[in-house]
């Protein structure tokens, strides 16, 4: 096997395992990071539905109230129910999200918070002082993750929800008198909960991961074309004279020219000696010649 062939063997299979080990740790790394960007993108859906509820509450209601039919509920005066219209709008352009301000009693069936989101409501009520949990469950579709804030009342929910007989009559006529009330002022009563499937970082990371590699093996197909223009021109081509001079001297021609000496490397002293040696030889040939 010629020499240049051994080094870029050697030179894959060095790669080989540092790409391995790179991969390894990188592929690692870049979930974990997407894992991060996914939670921080449901944190600023959170935020956006935060931010909806209490325009809602300072800016809508007071404009819709003074305006409103007494016979007639807006549900846009609902926080819970602009949140979620809000949320509806970013799903359309974001659809591995989804959305759910799941309480435990709520007026609206449809949010009323199913087991799994109970429990998770259940960690905020046992931990007052909690303010964001983040978890991963798992659904027939695979593991999910979703961040979760409480929902806590306040004095302006106790307009709808403390007693049916406080409540907008317009708003009994839609829900009924039968969920959604009995709620204290500080109360958590439910969960404002983003979710989304963990196969969106596994994607992203995926995807990352796919291009680093390419890159990886971009840059070592442009190292190894180097070193190979390198090895051929500093060691390939020296050898390949210095091999054809001794095949050329083995066979009895001593007039082969002399090897250029450039330097100190292992290259050079190599020529360097062995034109020392081609001399000798003709010194000693010639003497030879002269002595019979």
């Amino acid at each position: 096997m010629k020499l240049l062939a051994k080094f870029n063997l050697i030179f894959l299979a060095v790669f080989a395992v540092g790409l391995s080990v790179a991969a390894y740790v990188s592929k690692t790394f870049l979930e974990r990071n997407a894992r991060s960007e996914v939670v921080e993108q449901a944190r600023l859906m959170m935020e956006l539905t935060l931010s909806t509820r209490q325009y809602t509450v300072t800016q809508v209601r007071p404009v819709l109230r003074a305006h409103a039919d007494p016979d007639k509920f807006d549900p846009q005066t609902v926080p819970a129910f602009a949140a979620t219209e809000t949320f509806s709008y970013v799903h359309s352009q974001y659809p591995d999200y989804t959305y759910k301000e799941a309480t435990l009693n709520p007026t609206n069936l449809q949010n009323r918070a199913t087991d799994w989101e109970a429990d998770v409501v259940n960690v905020f009520r046992n931990n007052s002082a909690l303010k964001e949990f983040f978890g991963e469950r798992n659904t027939p579709t695979g593991t999910s993750l979703f961040l979760a804030r409480p929902i806590r009342t306040d004095q302006s929910c106790m307009e709808c929800h403390s007693t049916p007989s406080a409540a907008p009559p317009a708003m009994l006529k839609i829900y009924g008198s039968a969920n959604g009330f009995g709620w204290k002022a500080g109360e958590i009563v439910g969960a404002q909960i983003v979710s989304v499937p963990e196969a969106v970082p596994l994607r992203l990371a995926a995807a990352a991961f796919r291009e680093l590699v390419t890159a990886l093996l971009g840059v070592a197909a442009f190292i190894l074309l180097a070193l190979n223009a390198l090895m051929i021109l500093t060691v390939v081509r020296p050898v390949a004279r210095l091999s054809a001079s001794a095949d050329a001297i083995s066979k009895g021609n001593l007039e082969v020219a002399e090897q250029p000496v450039h330097g100190k490397d292992e290259i050079s002293v190599l020529a360097d000696a062995f034109n020392r040696m081609h001399r000798s030889l003709v010194k000693a040939v010639k003497m030879l010649e002269s002595g019979s």
